[in-house]
């Protein structure tokens, strides 16, 4: 038997199993989507449920919530993943402790940040009454709000403390698989070193750089747990407005909350998409 078909059939149960729960997810969701929940007693198909959503303004803004703080999130996390990795590609003294605790937090759960967020940076938080403390602020309450806020900055700052160990570690294993000679030869015929970055570096990193900041992307945006928890109630990101109608005590909405997760999952299909049209543009290249 080829080692194709061997390792095919190796595999074969494990990925029929989690495409089958996944596929199976996702057709019944849609179909709740559609109205059709015979259990409650909707039976007729219709589109329902997705013109409620398409033709509310709240729907809107959290689209704009959700598509802002994974857009800021992921921008952060590149830039200083990016100069993490340049530093510890490196050698220095003390390297493989700087590198350790550059990657502790990856084995910390996002609710544990989150919440460590929380303590830190509220108005009731450790920052609040430090600088009350050294009057800085007349009061606790006068800290400025990070968290429950419009600009949604705590949200961002959990994702930026736990991303940028990701991407930076995808960057150090790609940055391994080639050598210096490249950035060495352009140093030698004139370039300076952000001549030599942006010319030969970036380049060679950009495929790394694209999928890891699509995967944290499409992540942060179908997040539930820390826009919920350290989120302002409106407008609520995405998935926590899907989980509010989910959770309704009228099961009417329940085809709205299917509708949401549907949108949600489109939405991560169409930037794994634009990345595979990204990464085959920079291919060609």
């Amino acid at each position: 038997m080829p080692d194709r078909w061997r390792i095919a059939l190796l595999l074969a149960p494990a990925v029929l199993v989690i495409a089958g729960l996944f596929m199976g997810g996702l057709v019944l969701g849609f179909a709740r989507s559609l109205n059709y929940m015979p259990l409650i007693g909707l039976n007729d198909v219709n589109l329902e449920a997705y013109v409620a959503i398409l033709s509310s303004s709240g729907f809107y803004r959290s689209l704009l919530l959700s598509t802002y703080i994974s857009f800021i999130s992921t921008a952060i996390s590149c830039v200083l993943a990016v100069g993490a990795a340049l530093i510890l590609r490196r050698t220095f003294i003390g390297k493989p402790i700087v590198n350790f605790l550059f990657q502790v937090n990856l084995t910390v759960p996002h609710l544990v940040g989150a919440i460590g967020i929380l303590y830190l940076f509220s108005q009731s938080g450790f920052f609040a009454r430090l600088a009350y403390e050294f009057d800085l602020i007349a009061r606790p309450a006068d800290f400025p709000a990070m968290v429950f806020d419009p600009l949604a900055i705590g949200i961002i700052l959990q994702y930026v403390w736990k991303e940028v160990p990701f991407i930076g570690i995808i960057l150090l294993a790609n940055m391994q698989t080639f050598s210096k000679d490249y950035e060495a030869a352009a140093r030698s015929l004139g370039a300076g070193r952000w001549q030599s970055f942006r010319f030969v570096l970036l380049p060679l990193i950009l495929p790394g750089l694209l999928s890891a900041s699509m995967i944290v992307f499409a992540f942060t945006f179908g997040a539930y747990e820390i826009p919920a928890l350290l989120g302002q109630n409106f407008p609520s990101a995405l998935p926590v407005l899907a989980y509010d109608k989910f959770t309704d005590v009228d099961l009417a909405a329940r085809p709205e909350a299917m509708a949401l997760a549907m949108i949600i999952t489109a939405a991560s299909a169409l930037m794994v998409y634009g990345y595979v049209r990204l990464a085959r543009r920079h291919v060609r290249s």
